[in-house]
């Protein structure tokens, strides 16, 4: 199986760092997060990779270079041009990954002990084209689930807007993890085109099709701000 992952954003939430780093090569305790995924999902057997990049792109190109590329397959998906956000940078991604095959997807800045092989078998059960890492914790916004764990909404926990595919029966409220596992078939789903959030289509796409979550209770540690590296520290040495 081969895996995308999203490195390319700007982490202006672990500023300063970012002001002369990409975000993906932060480190936690002493190892950046690029390298940490790359070897987790190496973990689980994968070792062919297409790494999306932007903001300093070359420094993740010259460091995968340095490190023999992990001793992977490693393809750059390079947005040099324009940051897509997670949506666009699928799409323009395609060609690396538009070959009958499941792929996953996973965040750089994400760290946690999902058990991937779980996941894929969960995926390739229902045969969905779109499963989503999700678990019970604090978020500011969560997706919600009916009772077969079948996405029917969104919920942004501070405001209280809603987007539902039906009215709320006591939805289950989840936060997405960051990792999700796809059939390439979701490319001839996708509607919208240029900069955009894959979250976005599939709140579109929940209205007609099943996409399910999968509920893991595994640590998971969202590497965004400077306090967020401290927490990290704690469970990733």
């Amino acid at each position: 199986m081969k895996a995308l992952i999203f490195a390319a954003g700007k982490g202006t939430r672990l500023k300063p760092f970012t002001d002369h780093h990409p975000k993906a090569l932060a480190k936690v305790n002493g190892i950046p997060l690029l390298e940490r995924n790359i070897n987790y999902l190496k973990s689980f057997g994968i070792t062919d990779f297409v790494i999306n990049v932007h903001h300093f792109g070359d420094q993740i190109v010259e460091f995968l270079k340095k490190n023999n590329n992990f001793n992977c397959n490693i393809e750059i998906s390079d947005e040099a041009n324009e940051l897509l956000e997670t949506g666009g940078g699928l799409i323009f991604a395609r060609r690396f990954l538009d070959h009958g095959e499941d792929f996953l997807i996973m965040n750089a800045d994400i760290l946690t002990e999902i058990n991937i092989t779980d996941l894929v078998k969960y995926h390739k059960k229902i045969k969905d084209f779109a499963t989503l890492a999700v678990s019970d914790r604090e978020s500011s916004r969560k997706l919600l689930f009916n009772d077969e764990l079948v996405l029917r909404g969104w919920l942004n926990v501070q405001t209280g807007e809603q987007r539902l595919a039906e009215f709320n029966k006591g939805f289950k409220a989840l936060a997405f993890s960051g990792v999700h596992c796809i059939n390439p078939i979701i490319f001839n789903k996708i509607k919208r085109t240029g900069k955009f959030s894959i979250m976005e289509e599939y709140l579109d796409i929940m209205q007609t099709e099943h996409i399910h979550g999968f509920v893991h209770d595994s640590i998971l540690v969202d590497v965004g701000r400077p306090e967020s590296v401290i927490e990290a520290e704690k469970h990733f040495k």
